[in-house]
């Protein structure tokens, strides 16, 4: 019996966070930068937001490198139906923190594999319910001061400081909050040909 292929795996993803996530299987890759327009289409729900760009990432950087597996995710703060991205800027991580306070928020996070070669494509989504305290403007500036979470999605860096900010979070999926839900993504990329272990 022939021993098994195993696949060049890719990160489709500029993502630091996502990067150290990854890293962590110990297993090798490489990185790309997917060219996609994360802008949502109007009435996108930011579940189908999140998988949409999850999936269009690993597209676009599968597509350049066809005999390797791709990774591609994305995250949206959920807050009652309403799509919270990254800020980018102090004064709108200050208007998502003071609009989550007291609040519970689904942080939608989206993860797809896709080989083009073999035709491999998979989808799955870890919904992660997060409930904020009732933050005060001053612990929302001390926060933003010390974490700069100007690329996370609802301003939400829980691997830092940002666990301040929490009640409590309910997953299936530690690493998800963070960015990438490791459990999926391991499952999908033994499936697709990477070895993991």
């Amino acid at each position: 019996m022939p021993a098994p292929t195993y696949r060049k795996l890719i990160l489709g993803s500029t993502s630091p966070y996502r990067r150290e996530l990854l890293a962590r299987l110990r297993v090798p890759f490489e990185v790309a930068a997917p060219d996609v327009d994360e802008t949502p289409h109007a009435g996108e729900t930011p579940k189908q937001l999140a998988c949409r760009l999850a999936m269009a990432k690993a597209r676009a950087v599968a597509a350049q490198f066809p005999d390797c597996v791709v990774i591609g995710s994305d995250q949206v703060a959920d807050l009652d139906g309403k799509t919270l991205g990254k800020p980018g800027t102090h004064a709108r991580a200050t208007v998502q923190l003071r609009q989550m306070r007291g609040q519970a928020v689904i942080f939608q996070t989206a993860v797809a594999v896709v080989c083009h070669e073999t035709g491999f494509a998979q989808m799955d989504l870890a919904q992660v319910k997060v409930l904020f305290r009732d933050l005060s403007d001053d612990e929302i500036e001390t926060y933003l001061l010390a974490e700069t979470p100007y690329d996370c999605a609802g301003s939400a860096k829980s691997e830092g400081l940002g666990i301040a900010l929490l009640e409590s979070i309910e997953n299936d999926d530690p690493s998800a909050l963070v960015g990438l839900p490791l459990i999926r993504t391991c499952r999908m990329i033994r499936a697709a040909g990477v070895k993991v272990l």
